[in-house]
């Protein structure tokens, strides 16, 4: 079936408005700007359902963040309010502390920050009587290619099951500038980009998602592994049952 992004992109904003009616009317949408394109494209399709006064961007650096001045651009462009929490302090005292039992692992320290940003998220929603936006998209989901109860929480996800490719065309069918959706990802901690990082590329994930096709044996082999070894955190939490 051909992707209708106009069609999707106004799905979405009336799933919004439908879901914010029914979730937290009169509420706000509180996001983190990373000035990536899901936290962009996010941060449009909720000025555009709610209205740009409902909606709140929030810039959580660790330290110096080197571009932080794209995230303070989309904030400019869809004229959102904003604030920004710097996570380093919190972040080094927390390590500082794990470290008198044990050395932090290099997956403790990826993936506290996110924990915090998303920490940081809950505390400012519901200080101004919000709901947290995930921005997640389904290839990163499809991997694992996120942190539990980090950057994979929030309330409320439009772009779940959307792939990269398709997250892109509803980008543009927003008039979304293309600095913001074409920008390359990356974690700002391994200095790789996130297709260097995984080994394959969005495209051809997206395509083997979607068609259940990918030319190349060994990378097919790479997704079905990492798509296997991370469904837990799509999963609700297991628990025991009695009766």
């Amino acid at each position: 079936m051909e992707f209708d992004a106009l069609k999707v992109k106004n799905n979405l904003v009336r799933w919004i408005q439908d879901w914010f009616e029914q979730n937290g009317k009169n509420c706000n949408a509180v996001l983190g700007i990373s000035g990536g394109k899901d936290s962009t494209i996010v941060a449009a399709l909720c000025a555009q359902a709610l209205g740009k006064e409902r909606v709140t961007g929030v810039l959580l650096p660790n330290g110096i963040q080197s571009d932080i001045d794209i995230s303070k651009s989309v904030i400019k462009h869809f004229g959102i309010a904003s604030l920004e929490i710097n996570i380093e302090e919190a972040y080094d005292s927390i390590i500082s502390k794990v470290n008198k039992y044990a050395e932090p692992s290099l997956q403790t320290r990826v993936n506290l920050a996110p924990r915090l940003r998303m920490s940081i998220l809950y505390a400012v929603s519901q200080t101004i009587n919000g709901r947290v936006a995930n921005t997640s998209n389904l290839s990163e989901a499809w991997i694992g290619y996120s942190t539990r109860y980090g950057d994979s929480a929030g309330d409320f996800a439009p772009l779940l099951n959307l792939t990269v490719t398709e997250c892109k065309a509803v980008g543009y069918a927003l008039n979304i500038p293309a600095e913001f959706i074409e920008k390359i990802p990356h974690d700002g901690i391994s200095g790789q980009t996130d297709e260097e990082k995984i080994g394959f590329t969005y495209d051809v994930l997206d395509k083997y998602i979607r068609t259940g096709i990918c030319e190349n044996k060994e990378i097919k082999n790479k997704i079905d592994t990492m798509h296997a070894g991370n469904k837990f955190k799509t999963l609700p939490m297991p628990s025991f049952e009695w009766r």
